[in-house]
C-alpha cells in the first residue's frame, strides 16, 4: 500500500557543508558532460589525475573525444527518437564500441521525453516503446545494463513513465531508474523518495540535478546536501551534477556551475572532483546550454511516497 505525505526534512539534521576530508570523495560520483563551443580546453579538468569522477555520459551515443576512457567510464544514451522506425543505429554503435574494446557496463534512455521544450525530446510513449524493443533490449543479451528514459521531474513524468511501461507490454527491461531534478533541497529528497516508492525494485542513477538560479550559499549549500544524502542511500548507485560548464554559459544560474566564467573551479566544481575549497567566485551572462536542461523550473514541493 502506498500513501502520500508532504516531506518535511529539517536542515538542521544534514550537513551544510563538507568538513571533512573523505566526505569529498565518492565512487558514485560521474560527470554529465556537456560539450562547450568555445573553451574546449576545460575537457581536460574532468579527466585529470586529481579528479574523483569515474563515469560520464555526453547525451549521445559515442564518446567524447578528449576523455580518457581508462579513467572515466563511458555510458551510450540514446536522446530521441531514431529517425526511422527500422533504425539499429543506437544498438549497432553501442555493440561496435563493445567489439573496440570499450568497457559498456550501462546504456541510459530517452532523455526528458516527456520535455517538449529545449532539453526534452518530446517522444510519445508508444513510439518510444516501439524504439526500446527494437535498438536498446536486445543490448541486455550483451550483458548491458538498461536505464530507463531520463523523464523530467514533473508530474507528467511519473505519467509518461507509466505510459511508456503500459506500451512495452512487459517487453522492456530495465535495470536502473535516471532522475532528474532541478529545485530545493526538499524538493529533490521527496522526488526521489516518490520514484523509489513507485519502482521499488530498481536502483536509482540523479543523472541531472541543479539548484535553478539559486543565491551563491543556497547553491553551495543544496550541492553539499544532496551529495551526502546520495551517498548515504544504497539505492542510490550514481549520481552525476548538472554543472560542468563555465558560470556565464549557465542555462540553471550562474551559481549552479562548476566552473568560473574564466575557467576555474568554483567551490562546488572542486568538492564534486574531491578536492578543497577554491573560494572562486561565479559571475554569469546571456548564453545558454540550451540543449540539455530545458525544464529548469520545477514544482516546488511534490508529494513523498512511502510503502507501508
Amino acid at each position: 500500500m502506498r500513501s502520500t505525505t508532504l516531506l518535511s526534512l529539517a536542515a538542521a539534521s544534514l550537513p551544510l557543508a563538507l568538513a571533512q576530508d573523505d566526505s569529498l570523495t565518492s565512487s558514485k560520483r560521474g560527470l554529465c558532460y556537456v560539450d562547450p563551443e568555445e573553451n574546449t580546453q576545460d575537457t581536460d579538468v574532468w579527466d585529470a589525475s586529481d579528479s574523483d569522477l569515474t563515469w560520464y555520459y555526453n547525451y549521445e551515443a559515442s564518446p567524447t573525444d578528449g576523455i580518457d576512457e581508462s579513467k572515466l567510464q563511458f555510458v551510450p544514451m540514446i536522446w530521441g527518437l531514431p529517425d526511422s522506425t527500422s533504425s539499429m543505429a543506437f544498438y549497432n554503435t553501442v555493440t561496435g564500441l563493445m567489439e573496440q574494446g570499450y568497457n559498456i557496463t550501462y546504456v541510459l534512455g530517452f532523455n526528458e521525453p516527456d520535455g517538449c521544450v529545449s532539453g526534452g525530446s518530446c517522444i510519445a510513449a508508444e513510439d518510444a516503446a516501439a524504439a526500446w524493443i527494437r535498438e536498446i533490449e536486445p543490448l541486455k543479451d550483451q550483458g548491458v545494463l538498461l536505464g530507463a528514459p531520463a523523464v523530467t521531474g514533473s508530474p507528467m513524468g511519473f505519467t509518461w513513465l507509466e505510459n511508456f511501461y503500459n506500451a512495452c507490454n512487459g517487453n522492456c527491461t530495465t535495470h536502473f531508474i535516471p532522475v532528474h531534478w532541478y529545485g530545493n533541497f526538499e524538493g529533490l529528497a521527496s522526488h526521489m523518495g516518490q520514484v523509489n516508492g513507485t519502482y521499488p525494485n530498481m536502483t536509482m542513477w540523479v543523472t541531472e540535478y541543479a539548484c535553478a538560479d539559486c543565491e551563491l550559499e543556497e547553491a553551495q549549500q543544496f550541492y553539499n546536501m544532496s551529495a551526502d544524502y546520495f551517498d548515504r542511500l544504497d539505492y542510490v548507485t550514481h549520481y552525476s551534477y548538472f554543472g560542468a560548464f563555465r558560470s556565464d554559459v549557465s542555462n540553471v544560474g550562474k551559481n549552479a556551475a562548476m566552473l568560473t566564467q574564466k575557467g576555474e573551479l568554483t567551490d562546488i566544481g572542486a568538492w564534486y572532483l574531491g578536492q578543497q575549497a577554491t573560494g572562486n567566485k561565479p559571475k554569469g551572462g546571456a548564453a545558454q546550454v540550451a540543449k540539455f536542461a530545458g525544464w529548469a523550473v520545477v514544482v516546488a514541493s511534490v508529494a513523498f511516497w512511502t510503502v507501508l
